[in-house]
């Protein structure tokens, strides 16, 4: 599987924890903190994976842009969060932000 795959994948699995933070409502929900706790290993583990052959600071700049993003756009879907025009240009900048390291990147 491709680097970049794994990268992406881990940062799918990135916005599930953050996302699961908020619900767990500070590790007071079990089962959500539960899953929330998976979601971070398995995260972790891919984006391990992904660094095996990228370089590790546009590896983990990309997972973490996606997590923000990707956290950012979850949180206006599922929990009502603000979708300004501000912040919605923020969130095109972080995108183009990862598009130029995976541009610059192996």
């Amino acid at each position: 599987m491709s680097a970049w795959v794994w990268v992406g994948l881990a940062g799918m699995f990135e916005i599930a924890w953050a996302i699961g933070l908020k619900m767990s409502d500070g590790f007071r929900r079990p089962g959500v903190s539960a899953l929330t706790v998976a979601g971070m290993i398995i995260s972790f583990i891919l984006l391990s994976q992904g660094m095996r052959r990228l370089p590790a600071g546009t590896a983990y700049a990309v997972w973490t842009g996606i997590g923000s993003a990707g956290t950012a756009l979850a949180g206006i879907w599922l929990l009502g969060e603000s979708a300004s025009a501000a912040r919605l240009a923020c969130l095109g900048l972080i995108v183009a932000g990862i598009v130029g390291l995976k541009l610059c990147g192996d």
